[in-house]
């Protein structure tokens, strides 16, 4: 079993070079990208520089729920792998130009946010790393983060709903 700072430490440390590797990638390919929020022109953009912070961030909280856990576990490499797989289909989806596809499963991230615990880390980190070479790393983070903060809310706030009508008055 690797030791407790390995766990915590290489998720950021793979995080930071696949950040390193898309911007390479994008740099050597005319500049790196920036990303205007919705979408819109009109809209602030982001670089993607930023990816430099937000994937090793996301890889530390990885490494964090392994370490709590005392390894990476089945469920947490099912987690990880579904959500890249689901984010990289949204991703080549909109580079593709099929926005029925894109909008399908973006809307589909509703009713996962309801039916799975998508607010653990590794599957924000899974739907960030499937999306970044399309979108950087901020605007995947704060698509992951807002369904993150539904599904909490939905499975947390069932639970404890549930539990206060089960009281005897």
């Amino acid at each position: 079993m690797p030791s407790s700072s390995r766990l915590l430490f290489i998720p950021a440390l793979v995080g930071l070079l696949y950040a390193c590797v898309q911007l390479a990638l994008e740099w050597s390919g005319g500049g790196v990208q920036s990303h205007h929020l919705l979408n819109r022109a009109d809209m602030p953009a982001i670089s993607n520089w930023l990816g430099l912070l937000t994937l090793p961030a996301v890889g530390l909280a990885f490494g964090w729920r392994a370490r709590r856990l005392g390894g990476v576990t089945r469920a947490m490499w099912a987690g990880l792998i579904v959500s890249f797989l689901y984010g990289t289909a949204m991703a080549t989806g909109f580079k593709l130009g099929a926005g029925a596809i894109t909008q399908a499963l973006f809307l589909g991230l509703f009713g996962l946010a309801i039916l799975a615990p998508v607010y653990r880390a590794e599957c924000i980190a899974g739907f960030v790393a499937g999306m970044a070479f399309t979108f950087g790393g901020v605007l995947p983070l704060i698509v992951a983060l807002v369904f993150a903060g539904l599904s909490a809310a939905v499975r947390f706030g069932a639970r404890a709903l549930w539990r206060r009508s089960r009281r005897p008055a």
